[in-house]
Parts: C-alpha cells; structure tokens; sequence
C-alpha cells in the first residue's frame, strides 16, 4: 500500500511503532486548511496542536521553501480519497512539545547544479542526510556523525542498513558519480546486486539531470567520517 494512502508500518523497536497514516482528502486532513496542512509537514505540530512523532523528519522539513511546501499541500490535495484507517503510532519515550520555534517563511536556494542546492534536495527535500546519519537515544547524531550511516530499517524486506554517505573511503569515495547515481536512481550497486529499501529510488529516478548533479555535489563535500562502531 502506498504512502499516500496510508497504512505501511514504517518502523517498528524498542523505541516505537510508528505508522503512515492516510494523507489522503478522504482522511481528516481534508478539514485542515491549506496552513493547517502545511504546519504539520514543516513543523510536526497538528491543527489540535499535537505534535507528530518519527521518523518523520521534522528537523529537515523545517527547511522546506515557502513554494515547494505549497506545492507539496496542492499536490497530496489531488490523491484519490481512501478512508483507510491505520493504528496510531505510540512511542516509548516523550516527544516534545515542538521542534523548535515556529517557522514563519523559507526561501529554497536557486534552482541549478550547485552544493548549495544539492543540499537543499539532500535535506529538507529528500531528507538522505537523516536517515544515513547515526543514530542515538534522541536522534540523528548530525553533530558527530552526520552522513555516517549505520541506521537499521526494519521492513517486510527483513533489516536494511543506512550505508556511510560521507566522503570517507567507506563511504562514497570509491565510487564514481555514473556509478552513485545508478545507485540513487536505481538501488543497484555497481556489481549488479539489489540495494534493499526503504530508499525511495523511483521516486528518485524523477530528478532531473541538473537535480542529481547537484546532489552528488552536495554528497562529495560531506566531511568523512568512517563507520560508526
């Protein structure tokens, strides 16, 4: 089942079981405004003011520009209704009561094959930079291990590791760029084996060429950092 509708288990340990819910107009988002909406992707905090837990990338999504968050509300405006119902998701630990103060207006860097917009795709966008990020007990670990990867998924597909993305040698240092953007656009590896998800490579297959060039730029200049022990 899609995202967009609803119902996938994203996550499930220890910490928490954490559940997609329907985004879709026949959900109860069909009664939140347009700003409603929009909060709730860019700050994590719902109309009734509850706050939405991980993996959700909040810290990311605070990033996003003014436009392509309006146009992300547009676009899932336009998803055929379903009214699935999903389990809430429940954590065992307290989530705040916000992610930081509220976001009153971002403007995304030009559009073009810079580092600049590369990291805005990498980040408030795709949100690569969290998930291959460390991990700790209250996150990713951006300021010590940011890019280092060692996040565990767990799926229908069994358990998936989020590999080293900075610019170390187990990193991506030994890999070209033809070879990283198969990679990213295809989750195939340059020896022909399968990447596992949960990476969105379809999703990601829809970059353009300027998109993934400035990516891969942003991506080289990650400090490297070796795997996490």
């Amino acid at each position: 089942m899609s995202n967009e509708l609803g119902g996938m288990m994203v996550e499930k340990n220890d910490m928490m079981e954490s559940w997609a819910v329907n985004i879709t107009p026949g959900s109860r988002v069909a009664d939140w405004s347009d700003e409603e909406f929009a909060r709730a992707i860019r700050e994590g905090i719902r109309p009734d003011g509850s706050v939405i837990g991980p993996p959700m990338p909040i810290g990311l999504y605070r990033g996003l520009g003014d436009d392509d968050l309006m146009s992300i509300v547009a676009f899932l405006r336009t998803i055929p209704a379903s009214d699935n119902q999903t389990p809430a998701s429940t954590y065992n630990f307290p989530l705040p009561p916000a992610y930081g103060p509220p976001v009153e207006t971002v403007s995304a860097p030009p559009r073009g094959a810079t580092v600049e917009y590369g990291a805005y795709l990498a980040g408030p966008v795709a949100h690569c930079t969290e998930c291959h990020t460390t991990f700790g007990p209250q996150g990713p670990l951006f300021d010590t291990h940011f890019g280092a990867g060692g996040f565990k998924f767990h799926g229908p597909w069994g358990v998936s590791v989020a590999p080293n993305i900075t610019s170390h040698e187990d990193g991506l240092a030994g890999y070209s760029d033809d070879e990283l953007k198969t990679m990213i656009t295809s989750g195939k590896r340059p020896d022909g084996s399968h990447m596992l998800p949960p990476m969105g490579y379809g999703y990601y297959a829809m970059f353009s060429p300027e998109d993934i060039e400035a990516v891969l730029m942003y991506l080289r200049t990650i400090p490297p950092l070796p795997d996490p022990k």
